[in-house]
């Protein structure tokens, strides 16, 4: 069974388990996909109320997208497990001659590579989310605001997560150039989201009169 198919109660028992998969990456993923399921409930709850008629054209559209990005958020939680697993297994190859050592290195740095590229992808994904979900800032349905703003809060912290995993496997890659290259990719996605993701909290701040 795959992650997104366990029930709530057996994913968390699976991440505090001690097996090291599903960890942070695949937490970040899930964070990710509940951001932008919320973001989709507050579209979905815009439209069909006269009161916001002139919203929902917009609301339809920004749901969608979060629908859609909220599917393969899905799939970037599970391809980051494997990603892990393929690199565990890397090391788990043999040693013993220079040969078998040449191409245990190069596995385990191809690995290395596909537990980069699959955060850097889920970063991606929730900087398109945050997009669409602060699009919905005072064009959504008032008593919807907490909602909104709880989902630009996942969407950073599984950024922000997705950003470590990044970082972490960057630091032991040899090619210098792709990780220079995913390095200044990340930091320009953070650049992106981070902003509009502190824009809606302190917003849903004003508009809840906190603030």
């Amino acid at each position: 069974m795959s992650l997104s198919e366990l029930p709530v109660r057996s994913f968390m028992d699976e991440v505090a388990s001690d097996s090291p998969a599903p960890g942070g990456g695949s937490v970040a993923g899930m964070e990710a996909a509940v951001g932008a399921a919320l973001g989709v409930m507050v579209a979905r709850l815009t439209q069909g109320r006269r009161k916001y008629a002139e919203f929902a054209e917009h609301a339809a559209e920004a749901g969608k997208t979060l629908d859609a990005l909220r599917t393969r958020m899905l799939d970037a939680m599970e391809r980051d497990c494997q990603a892990f697993n393929t690199v565990s297994a890397a090391f788990g190859l043999p040693k013993g001659t220079d040969e078998e050592k040449v191409r245990r290195s190069e596995a385990i740095q191809e690995g290395l590579k596909g537990c980069t590229r699959t955060p850097l992808e889920l970063m991606e994904l929730c900087s398109e989310a945050l997009t669409a979900v602060t699009s919905m800032l005072g064009r959504c349905n008032d008593t919807c605001a907490s909602d909104l703003g709880v989902a630009a809060l996942s969407l950073r912290t599984a950024l922000q997560g997705a950003w470590l995993n990044v970082c972490i496997n960057i630091a032991a890659l040899k090619d210098k150039a792709f990780a220079e290259e995913c390095r200044k990719k990340g930091e320009a996605l953070l650049a992106r989201a981070i902003p509009e993701a502190e824009r809606c909290y302190a917003e849903v701040l004003k508009m809840s009169g906190a603030a």
